[in-house]
């Protein structure tokens, strides 16, 4: 009796059809969001617009914009939503291949805070100003695991994650997300530790990954289950893993990502690139101020 009762309280929130108020749905048109019944719905490249939308889509003014389907997030919808992250993968295989066949490359691609260490003046690493490693590092990878490991978790995450953002935002999200864990690395670590690897940059994904699940209102479960299953891996001693790469980047996945699809629609994108343009800018910040200490 409690379930069938907590089923119908569940069922009565959902709100009613903007043009049938009696009937409850959980659907929304992609382009004003307002919700539609089955017998409103029109399918659309990606998901379904109410009849209004579609209307406006062959006049003017408000045509323009329901003609474009747009993602979540404000992107365009193209025909291939997961070109970015194919991209991505080529650019991470295509640098592990290098590696492999000169292994002398991987000293000046890793992340290095400052060698010979402090005290002595740096002259290699970013706080001899090679800038640079924070995002070489981003696509270096030594062992075959942990390249495999990163490039399922990229194409796992990351392709979904493109096609609710949009090309553009996804990869703003993906290579601020990577900064700020080459940043926390280069802050808190070691200063002659050498860090490498797509793992900030993926972590960012997941955090911005479970803000997509929260803002679509989808089970959380699975996807807070598989990032305590990393954090715990992430701080086991026993992997030499660089912690700071990972929670960085998480940090930073949640933050783009909540301002990526909740930023308001009038405010979106100045909301949504001012956000990324914060972050980046507190980046540069941690970056000159811990270069100063070093030198």
């Amino acid at each position: 009796m409690e379930q069938a009762a907590s089923s119908s309280q569940g069922a009565q929130s959902l709100p009613g059809c903007y043009r049938h108020p009696d009937r409850e749905t959980g659907i929304r048109c992609i382009r004003c969001e307002r919700p539609i019944c089955p017998e409103c719905m029109v399918s659309a490249s990606v998901g379904f617009q109410c009849p209004d939308c579609v209307r406006d889509g062959s006049g003017t003014g408000h045509a323009a914009t329901a003609a474009q389907p747009r993602t979540l997030a404000g992107g365009t919808v193209v025909a291939d939503p997961r070109l970015f992250t194919k991209i991505l993968v080529g650019l991470n295989l295509a640098v592990f291949i290098a590696v492999q066949v000169s292994p002398s490359l991987l000293n000046d691609l890793v992340l290095v805070g400052a060698w010979p260490p402090a005290p002595f003046t740096p002259t290699e690493g970013v706080a001899g100003g090679e800038w640079y490693r924070l995002v070489t590092s981003m696509f270096t990878h030594q062992e075959y695991w942990h390249i495999g490991f990163n490039m399922l978790s990229l194409w796992w995450l990351g392709g979904p994650l493109e096609a609710a953002l949009g090309r553009a935002r996804y990869l703003t999200v993906y290579f601020i997300s990577g900064l700020a864990g080459s940043t926390l690395a280069y802050l808190l670590a070691s200063p002659s530790t050498a860090t490498l690897g797509a793992s900030g940059a993926i972590f960012g994904l997941f955090g911005a990954t479970a803000v997509l699940v929260r803002y679509r209102n989808y089970d959380m479960r699975p996807i807070i289950a598989l990032l305590v299953i990393n954090l715990i891996f992430t701080f086991n001693p026993g992997f030499n893993i660089s912690w700071q790469a990972h929670i960085g980047g998480l940090v930073a996945g949640v933050i783009t990502g909540y301002a990526m699809l909740h930023a308001p629609r009038e405010r979106r994108a100045l909301i949504q690139y001012g956000t990324c343009a914060a972050v980046l800018a507190v980046i540069v910040i941690m970056t000159v101020l811990r270069t100063a200490q070093l030198s």
